[in-house]
């Protein structure tokens, strides 16, 4: 039974670096593609430059604010009261009177 244990062990181990040392497959587009024929070469170049002019027929688009309708444009600033001298001195607390018993 122990010798069953040690050999499941090992096939189980082994299973991994077995599968490391296989030959890599080629994979989608790895294998070599066939040069290109002079007119693929020119339709590609018409499709590049058809591409950049359409990209100069979209409009600029001016700067986005998507905040904009969550605030207005002319947001108030909040005043803030000026400190006075009456401000600055705390009030003294009071003595208490009376029964605290509840």
């Amino acid at each position: 039974m122990r010798v069953f244990r040690v050999a499941a062990m090992i096939a189980i181990l082994a299973g991994p670096a077995y599968a490391q040392t296989q030959p890599i497959t080629p994979r989608y587009g790895d294998i070599d593609k066939p040069a290109k024929t002079q007119q693929e070469i020119d339709n590609d170049r018409e499709a590049e430059k058809a591409y950049k002019n359409s990209l100069g027929n979209i409009p600029d688009k001016g700067p986005s604010d998507p905040w904009g309708n969550a605030r207005s444009a002319d947001a108030p600033k909040p005043v803030t009261k000026p400190v006075t001298k009456a401000a600055k001195v705390a009030p003294k607390p009071q003595a208490k009177t009376g029964a605290t018993a509840n």
